[in-house]
């Protein structure tokens, strides 16, 4: 069985959904903001569920959006926010489909750029400045995706500080994440700033 490369859930099969699903892991970046990273990882694989066991950006795309936000509500919801990170799953999975042909995987498939790299994913509907270093990172850190300069293009989450779910490839790194994460909002300072 493959090693699983980002071990945040603590579910081995809705980790494995994250690394060998490119829809599942941006999906679950996108998810990841005002919850616990558990929670937003685990998004995807609650969705494939509900969904009969597919997770589709073609599928979703093509569903009326509110009763794909209903969906996304059903207890467990999949977010803190449901109705409004539902709405911008949905339009993610619009646009996947209609730049990428539903594959996620076209979003790095054969970049060869960091910063184009990062372009590609900073134009994903949801995705700011911060999201988007952080997947670039994920990519590179975890799957093993390093096009030539991502670690300018996704710093400083390219560095050795445990920062983000980019560095995440244990339950004790999970935790030095959080510790990292506590010390930094305590301090009254963001993830991407120097310590």
């Amino acid at each position: 069985m493959a090693k699983i490369l980002i071990p945040i859930t603590g579910d081995d099969d809705t980790d494995r959904l994250l690394q060998d699903e490119p829809l599942a892991l941006v999906i679950g970046m996108l998810l990841d903001q005002q919850v616990p990273m558990e929670w937003a990882f685990r998004g995807p694989a609650t969705l494939r569920e509900r969904l009969g066991g597919r997770l589709d950006a073609a599928e979703i795309a093509a569903m009326d959006v509110d009763e794909f936000v209903g969906i996304c509500a059903a207890k467990p919801a999949i977010h803190r926010f449901p109705a409004s990170m539902g709405a911008r799953v949905h339009e993610l999975c619009a646009f996947v489909v209609d730049h990428y042909d539903g594959d996620a995987g076209r979003i790095w498939k054969g970049v060869r750029s960091g910063p184009a790299l990062y372009e590609r994913i900073r134009e994903l509907p949801g995705y700011g400045e911060e999201k988007s270093r952080i997947l670039l990172a994920i990519l590179a850190k975890r799957l093993g995706k390093r096009p030539a300069g991502w670690e300018e293009a996704a710093a400083p989450f390219s560095d050795d500080q445990p920062r983000s779910v980019a560095d995440v490839g244990s339950a004790e790194q999970l935790l030095r994440v959080r510790e990292w994460k506590q010390m930094m909002k305590a301090a009254k300072k963001a993830k991407s700033d120097p310590t």
